[in-house]
């Protein structure tokens, strides 16, 4: 009888300790197929804003997104203690990764996040005081929600993401709070690769900025579904464009051979209630150089255009509203400003007439409505939300740099759903969620898959 007994006892253990086990590696190797950060509109700056958990242990770093930034770039002078920080040595995979041309980095100080001998270098950059600093590349853990693309799922870690170390000075300008920049760029260690390397889905992620600075946007890395309440898919309706390669760098230090991690699409005309507008169509192609073109910017809170394509949308603009609107002084940093007396509203905003950015052919273009194209700048003034870029011309080492014909800015994207598709280097946009009576700020956080 103890026999048995002793048999039974010990065929239990196995059993609970192979579930035990079992239950373990199910949650271990638990692999999702998306991920999603919220995004909030920082009112004083106009930056758009992430959050992540770093570090071990793990704290709460927020962070100033950057489209066409090239990874993600963090403070180590203030405060920066973590266990799991691994320096990235010259010559390792890593630095090979982050193509780093910049050499190796020596540090007198004992060592620490952002000082350490014999590790390589980036130049983490600040597009909004158009400044950069060299920093030293390193690894850490982050902690990220997963999602179905329905709900947020379970969080899960990432062991090592690479960074770049920076100086304090180099957050001026960023807004209250923030002590980095998440790049989300054209590089191999910009946040939409690591991400995609880490858990093996597709190159791909998508951006839906909110217009309020009291509702929160979404980023999904990763794979589609993007589902808004009341359960509109909209990844099944995008319409789709080319990404562009440009073959000047637009990052603070570049090298040669560099190219633009900035995401560019091929705009060939634009229209105003549908009617052509007269532009200089050489600007809009990038040339052998890089000059011209169209980007899409997280930075820019307003769509620029070149000086001479910016007056002849403004007068095209002018003439299609018509003489029952009135023309008033302007408002910087807008040229054209109208009294609101007589502009009537929409489901898509003010009733103005709308912009077309035409892409590879006249059937597909981006629309752009007047929620996405006026700015309410008082109660009774609506200025025209484009500003005049200038000139195009690059002065290398001078104030002014302005390579670039058309800059999509902030309030042009938002209620816009963007999808990155890296793989197949294209575009997915949906044109302004409004028309299907919902917003960026409408994905259900309020429940978990």
């Amino acid at each position: 009888m103890a026999s048995s007994s002793s048999f039974h006892f010990l065929l239990f253990c196995c059993l609970l300790v192979s579930i035990i086990f079992l239950s373990a590696a199910k949650t271990t190797s638990f692999r999702p197929k998306a991920l999603v950060l919220l995004v909030t509109k920082d009112a004083p700056t106009s930056q758009y804003l992430i959050q992540i958990k770093q570090r071990t242990p793990l704290v709460p770093v927020k962070l100033t997104v950057n489209l066409g930034g090239e990874f993600l770039w963090v403070d180590c002078e203030k405060g920066y203690v973590s266990s799991s920080y691994k320096p990235a040595r010259c010559g390792s995979a890593q630095c090979n990764l982050a193509w780093s041309k910049a050499g190796c980095g020596w540090c007198n100080s004992p060592p620490k996040p952002g000082c350490n001998n014999n590790t390589c270098f980036l130049f983490p950059n600040n597009p909004f005081i158009r400044t950069s600093n060299s920093g030293d590349l390193g690894s850490d853990a982050v902690e990220i929600q997963s999602t179905n693309g329905f709900n947020p799922g379970r969080v899960v870690s990432m062991p090592k993401v690479l960074f770049t170390c920076a100086p304090t000075f180099l957050l001026e300008g960023l807004a209250s709070g923030v002590t980095g920049i998440a790049g989300l760029g054209r590089r191999k260690i910009a946040l939409p690769d690591q991400f995609a390397s880490a858990f093996s889905f597709n190159r791909k992620f998508a951006v839906c900025l909110s217009s309020s600075t009291r509702s929160k946007g979404v980023i999904f890395f990763g794979n589609e579904p993007y589902v808004f309440l009341p359960n509109i898919d909209i990844s099944k309706n995008l319409i789709y464009t080319p990404l562009i390669l440009s073959p000047m760098p637009t990052s603070g230090v570049y090298f040669k051979g560099d190219t633009s991690p900035d995401y560019f699409i091929g705009v060939k005309g634009i229209k105003v209630n549908g009617k052509p507008v007269a532009v200089n169509t050489k600007l809009l192609f990038i040339d052998s150089e890089g000059y011209g073109g169209t980007k899409i910017s997280t930075v820019d809170p307003y769509t620029s255009l070149e000086t001479s394509i910016y007056n002849a949308v403004v007068d095209a603009f002018i003439k299609e509203l018509g003489n029952k609107v009135t023309r008033v002084a302007a408002v910087a940093p807008f040229g054209a400003c109208f009294s609101s007396k007589n502009i009537g509203s929409t489901r898509v905003g003010p009733a103005v007439p709308t912009i077309d950015l035409v892409l590879q052919n006249k059937n597909v273009y981006w629309r752009i409505f007047g929620a996405n194209s006026m700015v309410s700048v008082s109660k009774d003034v609506l200025c025209l939300g484009f500003v005049d870029g200038g000139p195009l011309h690059f002065v290398d080492g001078g104030v002014k740099f302005t390579p670039t014909a058309i800059v999509i800015g902030g309030h042009q994207i938002e209620e816009n759903l963007l999808q990155f598709d890296l793989a197949y280097s294209r575009l997915g946009f949906s044109s302004s969620l409004l028309l299907r009576q919902t917003t960026c700020s409408n994905f259900n956080f309020t429940s978990t898959a």
